[in-house]
Formats: structure tokens, sequence, C-alpha cells
């Protein structure tokens, strides 16, 4: 394959998204230097607004990954990916009015102190060390995999974009905290919109039209988006992406530190509900625009497929190919794209830094120190930002050395994010479910995922369920590239057919639905938890929508929960006393201080807001 290199003015523009990333960090380094406490560095001092919360997390979640991998998932299967706009729907919505409620109202920091409140300090830990290791290989991959493409395509430095992506992260997250990550993923993310954009409208001009790219996507049958097949072998339907996809977002999103941790950091409840909404418009957006881009790429390549034409090597590069070959003669933009796609990344690299040292701090070093001062807790942030900078930048250099492992590692989240969804779900949906539950439901969900997706590596799914659709090189140059002949399979147990062959977007939902599964039956073996035991906030009461006719039967769902005994303001100043006698751990939840009332719950508005943690918290 021939490599396209950069020109001066795509180096220059890339740099400039480096540059200005940096000088976010140290803008807010300066800015924020007289606020130094551990509870400004990790969630901005609660009092961000919603639209940039709600762009850093669009931002955070569409990484590079989502810039090349989409447009390539689109050229080779179809425009079917586009459903992926009900899962996120979903997402958002049961994120906003089922999670966010409980974690906000209880003034957590990390999501896993929920875990202890709920359950216990094991199935805390167990949840945090889960999320750790997870997250740092899976960052790792998505800082080696999108620099491996553009590398093989447009000769832009392999280890140089890797080391330099680790060290801009690492250097804006430990001088700047959340807010800087924030307002960073919001430049990054205007920088993603631009890029796309610049892509189809060349793209579209390249192709003759946006009506070429339509007709000429029908005829190639990548326009077929709704199939109804329930085969849940399929790779795609409308089945696995709408149901499967919400799982698999859910658990990676509804969950998540990264999330909620932003989500927490907003001034109200309401904001931090309309960063959630608003964020859905930024992923709406960001999946017409790669699914478009798809479209477009198909248009230009449908007589001469560069992946099976051997032109180019894996389909992760379909898309920098083709930016090199629409803007070859227009220095800089190839550039504008390179940083469109590193703005993914730099975005996700951040969220999960902050987010690593968020829960490292507030699981780990409090638990042991619990009265550092503000000025060693703040230092303490910035070493653990210092320290996963290192480890995910290591863990793409390790990611270079494990050859098809790579695509292993891309589906850990999911792997790992099922039994997580499954284990919050656990404790907020269901009060009768103890800690021995909700740890052996963890572990059975773990088990489940992992075994169905470690057999799908070693037990590829059969060609029918996954195959792309006809790809052309009829008009292509013979290349010297020679055809290896089709491996033989090995013998396969009947199970690989089977359970191995599921879809990808399923691993998910089995993790989830198995940890629930296996909680409840070990809480109804081992001793269901009283209800009269567990504080009204860290539950949300859902039966209320399916039992509202009927007071007896409501009150049954509930499980001994006194959720009619005290009105929510006067159940958020109750948790604060029983907060403050649990454990010194848990130091930066709401403290009653001879308080008459909460100042930050509004009775009109039915909303909480983060002022009342300013007031009543101090350490």
């Amino acid at each position: 394959m021939e490599v396209k290199n950069f020109a001066v003015w795509d180096y220059v523009v890339f740099a400039a998204l480096f540059v200005i990333s940096s000088g976010i960090g140290v803008f807010f380094a300066i800015k924020e230097r007289k606020k130094a406490t551990s509870r400004e560095f990790l969630v901005g001092g609660r009092q961000m607004s919603f639209g940039p919360v709600a762009l850093s997390l669009t931002a955070s979640f569409m990484s590079a990954v989502t810039v090349l991998g989409t447009p390539s998932e689109v050229y080779r299967f179809g425009a079917s990916f586009v459903l992926f706009f009900i899962s996120y729907t979903f997402v958002i919505i049961l994120t906003s009015e089922l999670f966010l409620p409980v974690f906000y109202r209880s003034g957590i920091t990390s999501t896993y102190e929920y875990l202890q409140l709920r359950f216990n300090k094991p199935v805390r830990y167990a949840a945090t060390v889960i999320y750790i290791v997870q997250t740092i290989l899976y960052t790792g991959v998505v800082v080696y995999a999108p620099a491996l493409a553009l590398n093989q395509v447009t000769g832009f430095d392999l280890w140089g974009s890797v080391f330099a992506t680790g060290i801009v992260c690492t250097f804006y997250c430990t001088l700047g905290g959340l807010k800087a990550v924030v307002w960073t993923d919001a430049f990054q993310m205007v920088v993603m919109i631009v890029g796309f954009l610049t892509v189809l409208i060349q793209g579209s001009a390249h192709a003759g039209g946006l009506h070429n790219v339509i007709e000429q996507s029908t005829n190639g049958s990548r326009l077929n988006i709704f199939d109804f097949d329930v085969d849940p072998l399929r790779r795609h339907t409308f089945w696995t992406i709408s149901v499967g996809g919400t799982f698999t977002w859910l658990g990676i999103y509804g969950v998540n530190q990264s999330t909620i941790q932003r989500c927490i950091s907003c001034k109200t409840e309401k904001h931090a509900k309309l960063a959630l909404y608003f964020n859905l418009l930024g992923l709406w957006i960001i999946l017409v625009c790669a699914v478009f881009s798809g479209l477009i790429m198909y248009s230009h390549f449908k007589d001469c497929d560069p992946w099976t034409s051997g032109i180019i090597s894996a389909p992760d590069q379909l898309m920098p190919y083709f930016v090199m070959e629409i803007f070859f003669t227009m220095p800089g933009l190839p550039g504008l794209f390179v940083a469109c796609a590193f703005s993914g990344t730099l975005s996700t690299v951040a969220a999960s830094i902050n987010a690593l040292a968020t829960v490292t701090f507030e699981d780990f070093v409090k638990s042991c120190f619990p009265h550092l001062s503000d000025k060693l807790s703040t230092w303490i942030s910035k070493g653990l930002c210092l320290l996963f900078g290192v480890m995910c930048t290591s863990m793409a250099v390790a990611a270079s050395l494990m050859g098809g492992v790579v695509q292993a590692a891309l589906s850990i989240h999911g792997m790992c994010g099922g039994p997580m969804l499954g284990l919050f779900s656990l404790g907020i949906l269901f009060p009768f479910v103890n800690w021995k539950g909700a740890l052996g439901g963890l572990l059975t969900g773990i088990t489940l995922s992992f075994w169905v997706a470690i057999g799908a590596f070693i037990y590829p799914a059969p060609a029918s369920k996954t195959w792309p659709l006809p790809l052309s090189t009829d008009q292509c140059v013979p290349s010297n590239v020679t055809e290896s002949p089709p491996t033989e399979l090995s013998s396969r147990p009947a199970i690989a057919d089977t359970w191995y062959s599921l879809s990808y977007l399923y691993y998910s939902a089995v993790g989830c639905l198995g940890c629930i599964a296996a909680g409840i039956i070990i809480s109804l073996i081992t001793g269901y938890q009283s209800g009269k035991d567990i504080q009204p906030l860290l539950i949300r009461p859902v039966c209320n929508l399916f039992c509202f006719w009927s007071k007896k039967y409501k009150r049954l769902c509930w499980c001994g929960v006194q959720h009619d005994g005290e009105t929510e303001q006067e159940t958020l100043e109750n948790v604060s006393s029983w907060k403050q006698g649990a454990e010194s751990v848990l130091q930066n939840g709401l403290r009653q201080e001879n308080l008459v009332h909460i100042p930050g719950h509004d009775p009109k508005d039915k909303s909480y807001d983060n002022m009342a943690l300013e007031k009543i918290t101090h350490f």
C-alpha cells in the first residue's frame, strides 16, 4: 500500500489540538489554584452547568474507535447501525430517571460508595477493582488502535501519537482536574463535529451530491435498515441493536463512574438531567455523521473496495484512507480529520484517567487515611492522575504486542459493564437483595459474560451470521497481493455454533441478567435483606408505576422500605446523620450540623442542588 504522508499544514492543525487542550489545563490550574481541595479537583466543586457537561459526556463516549470504526461498519454491513439512536434514547432516559437521582441525592463522589451504603465494603471493593482493571485495559486499546490505523495509511508516526496522547491527557488532567477535562472535552467535541462535516461536504461533492450517495447506497443494499429477525446469533438486527445495544450502553454509561462523576458535578439535579438529555442530542448528531460518512465512503469505493483488494490491511483503515483520497490536494484538511479522530481519543482517555483517580482516592485512599488535609488530598489526587496516565499509556504499548487479542480487549468494556449494571440494578430495584446475593450475582455475571466472549474469540461465529454485504473489486488496478487460501476450520464443539456465536451486543445482557437472577436466588436462599434497615434514598420504587392503583400492593413491593414515612427532604436530612455515623470513609456525603432543613432542596421544583453539600460539608 502506498502511504500518503502528511504535509506541513496537516501537522500544524493536528498540533494545534494538543496545544489548545494543554492550554485549557494550564488555565484552570491557574484559575482554581486557590480552591485547592480534592472536592474541587475531582468533581469541579459540584457547581458545573449542563452545557459543557453535555458536550463532555458526548465527547468522552464517542472515541476514535467511533470515528474510525462506525463508518467502516456502515460501509461493510449497511446503515442498520443508525438504529443505535433507539438504544441511546433508552439509555439516557433510564440513566436520568432511574440511576442519577439515587447517586445525586446520596451525595457520593464515587459510584461505588453507593455499594457500601447499600451492601458492604467487600461488594464495593470488588466492583472498584473490576472497574479499574477493565478501564485501564480499554483505555490502552483506545489509544493504540486508532494510532495504528492512522500510521499505516497516513504515515503519521505511531509511537509519537501514542505518547503525545498519553502525555497531553495526563498533563491537563493532573493540572486542571475535572473542570479542565470537561472544558477540554467540550472543545474536542466541536473539533469532532467540524472534522466530520468537512468529510461529509467534500465526500458528497466527490460522489456527485447526496442524492447520488443515497441512490448508490440503495443499489448496494446499504439502506436495508430494518431487519426484524429475532435470531440472537445474527450480528446486527433490529433486536440485537435496540435491545442488546441498550444493555451494552447502559452498562458502560448508566452506572459508569466517568458519566456519574460529571453528572454529580452539576450544580443541581435538573442541570444534571439536562446535561444527559442534551448529550443525547450530541450522540444522535455524531451517529448520523458517522453513518453518512460510511455511506459516502461506500459510494466512493463501490467499484474498488480497498479492503478486499488488499490496498489496506484492516477495516479500521478505510476511513483514514478515504480521507487521504478526497483531501490529497488540500493540505491541512487531512490533519483536521486526524485531529477529529484524536479528539475522540483524548476525551475518552482524559475521562478515564480522571474517573480512575476519583474511585481510587474515594474507595481506597480515604478508606485507609480518613483524616487527610485538603492540600494533601489534592496532591494525592493529582498524583493518582499522573499514575493512571502512565499506566494507560503503558497499556497502549502492551496492546501493540497482543495481536488479535486487541479485538477481544475492546469488548471487555461491555463484558464488565453488563455485570456491573446488574449489580447496581440489584441494589436500586430489589430491596430484599442482601450483600451475599450482590457479590454472588456479580461473580456469576462476570463468569457468564467472559465465558461467552472468550468462547466467541476462540471459536468465531459462522460466516453466515457475520458476513459483510457484497463488496466489488472490478475496477481495481491489479496489485501484487496474493490471496491466501482459506484456512480450514478446526473441529468445533456444538456449543460454538450456538452459545459462542451469540451477537456481541448481547454480552452485556447476559452478564446483567445473569447477575440479577443469581443475586435474587442467593438472597432468597441466604435470607433476604430487611427493608427497614435500608434508607429510602438508596432505592427507586419503580413498582409504583405498576401498582399505582393500590397502596397495599405498593407497600408490599417496597419490601419494608419506608418510602411513604417521610418527605424526600426529611429523608435527605435523615441520611445525613446516618452517613455521619457510618464510617469516616464517606466524609463527602451530607453531614448534619443542626440544620432545620436542607437548603439545596426545592419543593416546587422537586429538585436538589449541590449548594447544600457546599454549606453542610466541611472536613
